[in-house]
């Protein structure tokens, strides 16, 4: 968990994950230079669950990236699955034993991950919504344009794991969940995307990085295309990549490659190429932002 100014919902999400069916876990929180109340809660649950079941270190100050991948890369934390969570959710209470349930049918060598869809919250925990629905194969063909799996949903394996301390914890990319996606559906593993919301993601003015399954959230989407902001994360993508092109798959390498020349090619061969490069978004709305794109030079 990264923490940061956190006090108004954190009781409640440490309460929802005490709920959990699964028992075998344990905590970790990295708290990012809080001034307010959440380090004082933290402490105040650590005493009374045990430093076996909740540890607190301090984050790197260099954002909520930064914080998530220090502790994703932690040499200190080791475990057979791990999962993101968020300090402003709540979690249905067989979310890890679902996502844990799927998980144990993979084999272990495998990266794997598990991402679901979300319940929308606000700020009294009255349901308003869903995250949107995607009907489409969750694939590197995915990955590479659209960060489709939410990082408070996810729970990966250790194999999964491996690949984001190889890449490091220092790589500059859009956000930790785009990246978890990015490697594991690129290195060949396996991703399960389950319909059935487990979380309760709670959406209020200060979150981070809030659902995009408003209109105005889609036209917020479609100005970042405009105005650059997209291409600016394929840069971030692209280069981290170049780290573990080692270990892509074949196919996961025709993708990038052909996608990375296109982009900057003239419009024909770039439509063609990003065509053949077998990139797509999960919406209609969402691959019509990607022609846009495509035909802008903004990719």
């Amino acid at each position: 968990m990264g923490t940061f100014q956190g006090e108004r919902f954190l009781a409640q999400q440490l309460d929802s994950i005490k709920a959990q069916t699964y028992f075998r876990w344990a905590l970790w929180a990295s708290d990012d230079c809080s001034t307010d109340g959440t380090v004082g809660i933290l402490e105040s649950y650590r005493a009374r669950w045990g430093t076996d079941r909740l540890s607190i270190k301090s984050g790197p100050a260099r954002g909520f990236r930064a914080n998530f991948l220090s502790l994703a890369c932690d040499p200190a934390i080791q475990a057979d699955y791990f999962a993101f969570a968020d300090q402003d959710d709540l979690w249905d209470p067989d979310k890890l034993a679902i996502a844990i349930g799927w998980l144990e049918s993979i084999p272990n060598e495998v990266p794997a991950l598990y991402c679901a869809r979300t319940r929308l919250i606000d700020e009294d925990n009255k349901p308003i919504g869903f995250s949107p629905l995607f009907p489409k194969p969750f694939s590197f063909g995915n990955a590479f344009v659209q960060s489709g799996a939410g990082g408070n949903t996810m729970v990966f394996n250790a194999a999964a794991r491996e690949l984001l301390v190889e890449a490091g914890a220092d790589v500059i990319v859009q956000t930790h969940d785009w990246w978890v996606y990015i490697l594991v559906t690129g290195c060949g593993g396996k991703v399960f995307y389950d319909a059935t919301p487990k979380v309760g993601y709670r959406q209020h003015g200060k979150n981070l990085v809030g659902s995009n399954a408003s209109w105005f959230g889609r036209f917020r989407r479609f100005l970042r295309i405009l105005i650059g902001q997209f291409r600016t994360m394929n840069d971030r993508n692209i280069m981290a990549l170049q780290r573990m092109r080692h270990r892509l798959s074949p196919q996961s390498r025709y993708v990038l490659d052909e996608f990375s020349r296109a982009r900057d090619d003239w419009l024909i061969p770039r439509v063609l190429g990003i065509k053949r490069s077998g990139v797509y978004c999960q919406t209609p709305l969402s691959n019509l932002a990607l022609i846009a794109a495509t035909v802008l030079k903004k990719l």
